[in-house]
């Protein structure tokens, strides 16, 4: 009985913490958007979106960070510190929004036969 209580216990933790960067799928964000750019502003907009989305991963990175710390003091030392696992608190739609417009971008990039090269990472 101890152990179904601790297996439930755990799932709930778990639950409430931030996804990983790597783990949130894009969004969908139609190509149509950027086609009537030229291939130098399509350039300067995956610039702008490659900028906003390392700041959106490292913000979202460092919740993750936080919330498997504070499961871990939780499960080990002071239950009450679960409280304080903030989970995605929007990061995690931030993220998949830019990473589907980099999406579009690379796919209007393809389109026009710009020859932007993207780095996947």
């Amino acid at each position: 009985m101890n152990k179904v209580v601790s297996a439930v216990a755990l799932t709930a933790l778990l639950a409430g913490c931030a996804t990983s960067p790597r783990d949130i799928a894009p969004a969908y964000v139609s190509p149509i958007l950027y086609q009537n750019l030229n291939c130098q502003q399509l350039a300067a907009e995956a610039a702008r979106v490659s900028a906003a989305a390392a700041a959106a991963t490292g913000a979202q990175q460092q919740q993750a960070g936080k919330d498997a710390a504070m499961v871990g003091v939780s499960l080990v030392l002071f239950w009450p510190a679960a409280f304080f696992i903030g989970g995605d608190k929007g990061n995690a739609a931030e993220v998949a929004r830019l990473k589907g417009e980099m999406q579009a971008i690379e796919q209007a990039n393809i389109q026009k036969n710009c020859g932007i090269q993207f780095q996947k990472g």
